[in-house]
């Protein structure tokens, strides 16, 4: 060949296309990691919607939870004016069983006896009170008018009565106000809350 494109010298021109191995090799890898982020991605977005492993684990180890219930109804108890109450001064004050005797019968109890506490209790009753009764009270009676004397001891006998005996103890310095008896009685009727799922 002549003229411009006449070839000169020994080495000859390489006709073909230069290696761009460095192209390749971060193509390549850019490649690799784009699928890597997609694929991780994709298995947090399982994980999100399905609860992954918490799921699976439930599957395998399920608990025992209880079938969820309807709340407990309301506890009745007896009014005020169906609870007979006999009240025994235990204290050597005098008095006391008829002050108290009067304070109870304007708050609607019906009271029974009065008098002082007979000699197996007399000064010997170291708390506010004792709730003497027969064992139908314990679940009746006794936390009514336990809601006029707060920390009352509660004891039952062989009575089959229905009545009850409020024995004054040496402690024993007033009832509680109509207004905190009052409310202790609503939190007593009221039906017990619903167990909480698992």
């Amino acid at each position: 060949m002549g003229g411009k494109y006449r070839i000169t010298g020994n080495t000859y021109p390489r006709m073909r296309r230069p290696r761009h191995r460095r192209k390749l090799i971060l193509s390549a890898s850019a490649a690799v990691v784009a699928l890597g982020v997609a694929g991780w991605g994709t298995l947090q977005l399982i994980d999100v919607f399905t609860g992954g492993d918490k799921q699976a684990n439930a599957a395998a180890h399920p608990k025992n939870c209880p079938s969820p219930k309807a709340s407990a109804p309301a506890k009745v108890l007896p009014k005020p004016a169906a609870i007979k109450v006999n009240i025994y001064n235990a204290t050597p004050r005098s008095g006391l069983a008829k002050a108290a005797a009067a304070e109870l019968k304007k708050r609607g109890f019906t009271i029974g006896k009065v008098d002082n506490a007979p000699a197996a209790y007399d000064k010997k009753v170291p708390g506010t009170g004792m709730l003497l009764g027969g064992t139908t009270a314990m679940n009746g009676s006794f936390p009514v008018l336990a809601t006029q004397l707060p920390g009352a001891a509660t004891k039952t006998d062989t009575r089959s009565t229905a009545d009850v005996d409020l024995i004054i103890g040496t402690k024993f310095k007033a009832f509680s106000t109509p207004t905190a008896a009052a409310s202790a009685l609503t939190a007593l009727t009221k039906p017990a809350p619903a167990p909480s799922g698992c």
